[in-house]
This record gives structure tokens, C-alpha cells and sequence, in this order.
């Protein structure tokens, strides 16, 4: 078994959006090393966000360096790189030769160009199929091609040959149930890539990429996941009804379920777990990204609390447009009444983000999937110890915050699992590498305060006609319930 004998690492790699993040984890959990490299976003008018694949590849070279001397520096040498993989932006894509080399700049997962494209297939702009016709028809020929894969084709020196993974391919409209692209996609033949199992071995690294990034040649390469589903798995979050809520600049929340979860709206989707059970999910547009920009957040959130409730109702979209708990690609971010101050300000911010949260898990129940596990909070939010309280408050149910919040750390997880050779099942693999930091339980009285805010904003959010009748009758319904049992 992997967890015997030498001593062993694994790799997770993270292409986000600001940098790139690797992180180097042993059984344990224990980060041996780590390394990060900042990337550059093109942004124009609010539509356009592409990056240079070229840059992602520097980046992973840069941080992978800095990981590996950091183990050096450690005196932990000796240690053996079991696997890598790599997780990246749901929905970013391009078009490479066939050789796997980038012929387009990435199309990042909140490019909003492809609206035709996306009317004609009947998804949201920010998935990756509109945004791959898009590119067709700009551009031309090419092989659609998935943030990931540039840098699997790189590491292993397999260029166009090289698989994408089921989770990064399912918003390129591939079938996760079938685990085949659909026969409506057969017109663009070849330019589909090879699709596999998240946990799949793609490879090795070759020496080329060895001596770029500081991994030993031949360390195995794993096919990875998203950096929804890499947060989720580096949150624990994987057994029958556990979820997790990653709050970044936008709320994404993912659990665990043994079968798919049905949503006509398309709001919720479904990845394929590695072990072939179900990760349910969908993505919000509200999030930190809303709160204003300069003021220092550790102070602001200690002011904020002399505001539950804050004197003004929020919905703070950090985009235009929602996707989760409803789509409204026509709503935009309001504020009833005014804020009394800065920090009421900030305040009604953080509460309306979990307000949101608290409607995305109301629509969750209405869908009838499993949401009775434990909930995990992850994102660069959960280190707010203050919006963490306030967020179990509001949802009046416990939650949990780990010790590691990166998707980076998930990857290594697959990473490990993917390596294995004692049929380890993955949740069983993250409970002995991830470690719970803190554990919240909501304080009834706070629970109380938030109930009127709550039903408020369900009523103006069905009034502007953006949130469906049916759930927001379901929601009260729940609040009625909830209330009377309090």
C-alpha cells in the first residue's frame, strides 16, 4: 500500500486565476513543500478574460521549483514523489495543434463572448463548449483543449496525445453518465480530445519537464479534476451527503452523492467521482469579490459585528448575471435600504453572501440530494474566522474548516489515490491527509436574527422575477418549519 514503506509525497498542482500553487503532501497531510507564481489576466470591457497559456506553464515550472527546493530545505531529500496532478478554472479553454501546442490564448471560465454560441446549445456563456465554438469559428481549425492539459502534455512530453479528464471536459458538454461525448457533438470529430477518469495515470514526466520544473522524470502523472471539485476533495467532503462551500471572489458549492442529482434548470450539474459515484455542484456569482476594495477586511469584520442585522438588505453579485441557486443572466447586484455606515456596509456584504449560501442549499433540498452530511467551508474566505461564525449563523447549521483550503492540497489527494495499489477508496485517502482546523455550531440566538433579512430578500428575489415560484414557496416553507422548531 502507498501509505507503507519509504517515505512518499504526492504533488497538487492549482492553475488559478491570480497564480499558480503547488503544494507537496505526505500521507499525513503534512505540506513538506510548496510554491507559488503569480499568473496575468487580459480583461476588457467586462466580457474578454483570456491568459497566455505559455504564462501557465512558466508559472507551474516556477512554483514546482519552489516546492521541490523547499523539500530540499527541509532535509527531506530522501523523500519519494509518488504522483502529481493538476486541477484548473472550470470552464477556461482553447485550441492547440495536434502536437498539443496552443495555437489561441485561454478562454477563461467568465469570458462572456460566446453568447450565440452558448443560445445554441443551451448553456451558460461560462461553460466551456460556447466559448470552444467560439473559438472555431474565430480562429479556425484546432483541438479543443482544456486549461490542464497544456500542462499534462507538457509534464509528460505526450503532447496532443494526451487525455482530458472527465470533470474539466463535462462543461465541453461530455456526458459523464455515458462517459462518452454525445452523438450530437459527433460533427466535431477529432477535435474532441480523448476523455478519461479523474485518477487516470496519463503518464510520467519526461526529462524535458523534469529539468523545467525540479519533478523527478518518471514521477507519475494522475488525470486531475477542477478546482471546485480539487477544494471539495482537499475539504474532506466526499461521502453521501457532506458538502463544500468554497467562498473565493464567487461561491461554489459541491457534495457528494451516490447518484446523480436531477435539475431540469440546469442550475446544478454533476462531476463524475473518480470512484464513479456523483459530485453534484453548482456556481453563484455572489461572493468577496462584492466587498468594496482598500479597507483592511480583519478590522472591517470586527465593526461589521455590531451589525447582525445590518440596516440594508444586499445581493452581492461580484458580476453581473447568476447562476446558483437560479439563472438570471439579466440580474445585478442591489441594495435595499442604505447602509448606516462603512462597516454596516461591509456587513449587509457578508451577510448577503451567506443569505445566498442559504438559498443555494434550500434549492439543494427542493432538487431532493442529500445535504444532511457535514458542510466544510473552504476559498481565501474561510480564513475570516468572523464570516465563518457568521456564516453557521445564518445556514443554523455546524460547519467545519480545514486545516489546508487549497485546491492544490485535493490534488495531491488524487494524486495519492491514483498512485494506490490497495484499493483505498478517495474519501478514505482524504480523511488521513486532510486535517480539520476548526469546528463551528451556530448560535441559536444570532440563528434567530437573520430569519426576517432572510424571507426578505426570497421575497424580492421572486418579485424581480428572478427566483422561481416554486423555490421560493419551498424556502418558506423551510423557514416556517425551521422556525417553529426553534
Amino acid at each position: 500500500m502507498m501509505f507503507e514503506g519509504e517515505p512518499e509525497a504526492w504533488l497538487g498542482i492549482d492553475l488559478g486565476t491570480q497564480s499558480v500553487r503547488a503544494l507537496l503532501v505526505t500521507a499525513d497531510g503534512t505540506v513538506l513543500g510548496a510554491g507559488t507564481a503569480p499568473l496575468t489576466n487580459h480583461r476588457d470591457g467586462g466580457v474578454r478574460h483570456e491568459q497566455d497559456p505559455g504564462e501557465w506553464w512558466e508559472a507551474v515550472c516556477a512554483a514546482s521549483r519552489a516546492a521541490m527546493s523547499s523539500l530540499r530545505g527541509r532535509g527531506a531529500s530522501g523523500v519519494r514523489i509518488g504522483g502529481l496532478a493538476v486541477c484548473g478554472t472550470s470552464g477556461t479553454v482553447l485550441l492547440t495543434d495536434t502536437q498539443g501546442r496552443p495555437l489561441t490564448r485561454g478562454l477563461m471560465y467568465d469570458d462572456g463572448r460566446a453568447v450565440e454560441e452558448a443560445a445554441r446549445v443551451g448553456m451558460q456563456t461560462s461553460w466551456a463548449l460556447p466559448k470552444a465554438l467560439w473559438l472555431l469559428g474565430a480562429y479556425g481549425p484546432g483541438r479543443v483543449t482544456h486549461q490542464p492539459d497544456v500542462i499534462t502534455a507538457r509534464l509528460t512530453g505526450g503532447g496532443g496525445t494526451v487525455s482530458t479528464d472527465s470533470s474539466h471536459a463535462l462543461k465541453t458538454g461530455y456526458d459523464a453518465e455515458r462517459e462518452a461525448w454525445p452523438p450530437q457533438l459527433a460533427y466535431l470529430g477529432e477535435v474532441l480530445p480523448g476523455v478519461v477518469r479523474p485518477g487516470t495515470r496519463l503518464g510520467e514526466v519526461c526529462r524535458t519537464a523534469a529539468e523545467a520544473t525540479g519533478i523527478p522524470a518518471g514521477t507519475p502523472v494522475i488525470a486531475g479534476m477542477t478546482d471546485g471539485c480539487a477544494a471539495q476533495i482537499a475539504s474532506g467532503a466526499l461521502r453521501s451527503g457532506a458538502w463544500n462551500s468554497v467562498l473565493g471572489t464567487t461561491l461554489v458549492l459541491k457534495g457528494a452523492s451516490a447518484s446523480p442529482v436531477r435539475d431540469d434548470a440546469g442550475v446544478v450539474y454533476n462531476h463524475r467521482a473518480p470512484d464513479g459515484s456523483w459530485l453534484p455542484g453548482g456556481a453563484s456569482s455572489v461572493g468577496a469579490g462584492a466587498l468594496p476594495v482598500g479597507p483592511d477586511p480583519s478590522e472591517m469584520d470586527i465593526r461589521a459585528a455590531e451589525y447582525e442585522p445590518s440596516g440594508a438588505l444586499t445581493y452581492p453579485l461580484s458580476s453581473p448575471g447568476e447562476r446558483f441557486p437560479f439563472v438570471a443572466p439579466q440580474a445585478t447586484a442591489f441594495t435595499l435600504g442604505k447602509p448606516a455606515s462603512e462597516a454596516d456596509g461591509w456587513a449587509a456584504v457578508l451577510q448577503g453572501v451567506a443569505f445566498t449560501e442559504r438559498l443555494c442549499l434550500d434549492y439543494l433540498h427542493h432538487l431532493g440530494a442529500p445535504i444532511d452530511g457535514p458542510l466544510t467551508f473552504t476559498g481565501g474566505a474561510a480564513r475570516s474566522a468572523y464570516w465563518n461564525q457568521l456564516r453557521t449563523d445564518i445556514l443554523g447549521r455546524p460547519a467545519r474548516v480545514p486545516e489546508q483550503i487549497e485546491p492544490a492540497l485535493g490534488m495531491a489527494v488524487l494524486a495519492a489515490y491514483g498512485t494506490g495499489t490497495g484499493g483505498i477508496a478517495l474519501s478514505d485517502v482524504a480523511d488521513r491527509m486532510v486535517g480539520i482546523r476548526t469546528v463551528l455550531a451556530p448560535r441559536a440566538s444570532h440563528t434567530a436574527r437573520f430569519i426576517e433579512p432572510y424571507a426578505r430578500l426570497v421575497d424580492e428575489l421572486e418579485t424581480r422575477g428572478w427566483l422561481p415560484t416554486p423555490l421560493a414557496t419551498h424556502t418558506r416553507t423551510r423557514l416556517n418549519e425551521d422556525t417553529i422548531d426553534s
